[in-house]
């Protein structure tokens, strides 16, 4: 049965939403300080970019069976499930702190563990979107989300920070477990519609559902490779974004308060391009914006490697102009998805896309750590944004030779038709 989102359903969707944006509040909190614990316990890159590398490898293998998941169960149950599962995590965590049982080794296990319940979340949360939203309002409504994600997370290191600095890491930690209780009030109350298939789908292996996903991903011209370009710019960031800790610490000298100062840019640079997402009512000529703003990235991302020793205030100059256009390319990004996908494929689709972005991340993430030794990380970043721009230009230039364009009526027909003809094999 096709569910038609109505304005109802949009406004429980907000508060839905306005309870996830608590959630996500106390996660960042709670990983900025295991990060930072991390990075003062050890004083070494290597066991950062491990870190990160099992938060990845976790989100990519677990992915695809998520979204199959998202789109075949209950969708309140599985937030739920997986909301919880992660507190629980924290709490073990906790614990072994207290006990003085925690170390490196279970600290990388509570992070794999985490990461695997936030890649259940993930799709099955993205999934809802298409199901309460109007179509003519999911633009706005991802770039709304992009600038409250913005705020929270521009808040919550800098909150980090200052318990950090009252608190021990093992205290801290329990703002996962109060950010969850407020968030579940909503989860509880709001009705989530589970937009599910026919019987006869319902009945398909779970081989032929993965499968059917990876085929729908090949029939939206252009799509695979917009997926190779982020596979490769997700590879070529990783050293700023998993040793920013490092970054600041190490090269710069910076305290934890000048982490949460560069994050701080970075996040207040994404809520202006979540905002402009959000205001703009229509955006003309999708691709070349799209592509512009992936070079507006690159060129933040290149000036980190000319940064003065000390000069923390020109570190976050760099991380406001690497930020700004990511809210801005990912809302354009996921309206094509959210609007060209079936509603009963998203959850799947989404975490597909997702995995496959990300799947080569876990190789920069834990190279980035042995590299940054080895040429030292202003360098390696230099390299890594060169690459990245040349990658980015090459596909640029692709699109346009095929004259690939989602906002065509009579191109968005026709996937809309080789959809359908998928459905009914």
């Amino acid at each position: 049965m096709e569910i038609i989102p109505t304005n109802k359903t949009f406004r429980n969707y907000l508060y839905f939403w306005s309870g996830q944006l608590f959630s996500l509040f106390g996660s960042t909190i709670v990983y900025f300080a295991i990060t930072w614990w991390i990075t003062i316990e050890t004083g070494n890159p290597v066991f950062l970019a491990i870190a990160s590398t099992l938060y990845i490898i976790s989100n990519v293998i677990v992915l695809p069976f998520a979204g199959v998941l998202s789109d075949r169960l209950n969708k309140k149950q599985l937030i739920i499930f997986a909301d919880s599962s992660q507190v629980i995590a924290t709490i073990v965590l906790i614990v072994l702190f207290a006990l003085n049982l925690a170390n490196i080794y279970v600290v990388f296990v509570i992070i794999s563990i985490r990461s695997i319940f936030q890649a259940i979340h993930l799709p099955t949360v993205n999934s809802i979107i298409p199901a309460m939203v109007p179509k003519e309002k999911l633009t706005r409504i991802n770039g709304i989300n992009y600038l409250f994600t913005g705020l929270v997370e521009i808040t919550a290191p800098f909150v980090g920070a200052a318990l950090l600095l009252n608190l021990t890491v093992n205290q801290v930690l329990w703002t996962d477990f109060i950010t969850f209780a407020i968030a579940l009030i909503p989860l509880l109350i709001v009705k989530i519609p589970s937009v599910n298939g026919s019987n006869e789908k319902l009945e398909k292996s779970f081989k032929r559902e993965f499968a059917m996903g990876f085929r729908t991903l090949r029939l939206i011209p252009g799509l695979l490779i917009l997926l190779i370009l982020a596979m490769f710019q997700n590879l070529l960031i990783r050293p700023i974004t998993t040793l920013m800790p490092y970054y600041v610490n190490v090269i710069h000298s910076g305290g934890v308060l000048d982490l949460a100062i560069v994050m701080g840019f970075m996040q207040g640079s994404m809520i202006v391009g979540a905002f402009i997402t959000s205001v703009k009512k229509k955006w003309r000529h999708q691709m070349s914006i799209y592509f512009l703003g992936v070079m507006i990235i690159n060129v933040g991302y290149i000036m980190f490697a000319f940064v003065p020793t000390g000069a923390i205030l020109m570190i976050g100059i760099s991380a406001a102009v690497f930020s700004l256009y990511f809210p801005i390319i990912n809302s354009l990004y996921q309206t094509m998805i959210q609007t060209v996908v079936p509603k009963d494929t998203i959850g799947r689709i989404s975490a597909i896309d997702f995995a496959l972005s990300m799947a080569i991340a876990p190789i920069g993430t834990l190279a980035s750590g042995f590299l940054t030794e080895l040429f030292g990380l202003p360098l390696l970043i230099f390299y890594c944004a060169i690459i990245a721009m040349i990658l980015t230009i090459i596909v640029w230039i692709v699109f346009k030779r095929e004259k690939i364009d989602y906002q065509d009526e009579i191109f968005l027909q026709t996937i809309n038709k080789n959809l359908e003809q998928l459905a009914m094999k």
